[in-house]
């Protein structure tokens, strides 16, 4: 697997992305006719990056799964400090033009790129994660159902704080991180209506470091944790793993995100603390989109995981936890009400 590693510099690293993945082994091709690379296909990450022990790093996991499986050769492309949409269409262009197919970008913020970059490359396709607002036909759009999990990690918290005060977090204030808020929210206050939950976010966009930086998750956990919070779920990328930290450190209880961030060995100091986690099938969607490509299949369109079908959950509770069975229970009694269609979980608070 070829990794393109972050570059401080945004216009170094449009130039250094265009060399490294020439080198990778498909010729350079002229727009629109892209060859398929032997079979290589590439992700370009979010904001945080490899490493951030939750999104970016599901993502990653799909792409590790292609490779063994589908001998597929994976290319990985970092985000750039502060960059803007003309990186993103750079770094996009040039995945394509080294003959990469599918070429998948991880996150919203790649939506404005992908719409002027696909066009451009009718035969390869474009994996956009966590949006629909740009579609096309060579535009395979990969969305969750996030407000379902949170749900879930609602029904979870309410069960176990002791002090009837939860907190959110999220890292910018976007409509996809609202689900998360408005899912967990409902869950809380359907499981007991007693319980504070506290809201902060990180930044508002056009600010994304809220998904970047952990002293900033850090900070706003400990002000919900002085104020009483003893149960804080983050939606906030690498910056949730400052969260997962202050929590741990008070010995309060953590809800990870995206990934099953108990299991994380980045992470693996805090988690006697981490509750659970939220879960979102990321890594499938990744895995079934380089498969469907691979098989001549490629997919396009809104492709949707939901609870229904695993593309969202929650992990298994700490073991550490004394009420195991309690919490468990309530938690697969929400997720069938879902799922049956009893309980419709709000995607706005």
């Amino acid at each position: 697997m070829r990794r393109i590693t972050r570059i401080a510099t945004v216009g170094v690293a449009s130039t250094a992305l265009a060399l490294s993945v020439a080198a990778c082994g498909g010729k350079t091709s002229s727009e629109g006719n892209s060859d398929d690379g032997g079979g290589k296909t590439a992700i370009a990450y979010d904001i945080g990056g490899r490493g951030d022990q939750s999104f970016n790093d599901a993502a990653y996991a799909g792409l590790q799964k292609a490779e063994t499986d589908l001998k597929i050769k994976g290319v990985e492309a970092e985000p750039t400090e502060g960059e803007g949409d003309p990186d993103k269409i750079q770094r996009l262009t040039e995945l394509a033009r080294a003959g990469n197919n599918p070429v998948i970008g991880v996150g919203f913020a790649y939506a404005p790129a992908i719409a002027a970059v696909a066009p451009k490359f009718p035969k390869t396709t474009f994996g956009l994660i966590d949006d629909t607002s740009k579609t096309g036909a060579n535009i395979a759009n990969l969305v969750f159902n996030e407000e379902q999990g949170s749900y879930l990690a609602g029904v979870a918290a309410a069960k176990v704080t002791k002090s009837n005060t939860v907190g959110f977090i999220g890292g910018v204030e976007t409509p996809l991180i609202k689900k998360f808020e408005a899912g967990f929210v409902q869950g809380v206050k359907a499981t007991n209506k007693n319980v504070n939950v506290k809201v902060q976010y990180l930044t508002q966009p056009p600010d994304f470091g809220g998904f970047s930086k952990p002293d900033l998750g850090k900070a706003a956990a400990q002000g919900q944790l002085d104020a009483g919070a003893d149960v804080i779920y983050a939606a906030a990328g690498l910056a949730g793993s400052g969260s997962i930290e202050a929590a741990a450190k008070a010995k309060k209880w953590a809800i990870g995100v995206d990934s099953d961030q108990y299991n994380q060995k980045g992470l693996a100091a805090y988690k006697d603390y981490i509750l659970t986690s939220v879960t979102k099938g990321v890594a499938d969607s990744v895995y079934n989109l380089i498969k469907s490509v691979k098989d001549g299949k490629p997919q396009n369109g809104e492709i949707r995981y939901g609870l229904d079908k695993g593309g969202v959950g929650l992990a298994a509770t700490n073991p550490a936890y004394t009420k195991l069975t309690e919490v468990t229970a309530a938690v697969d009694k929400a997720r069938a009400d879902i799922i049956a269609g009893k309980i419709t979980v709000k995607i706005t608070p």
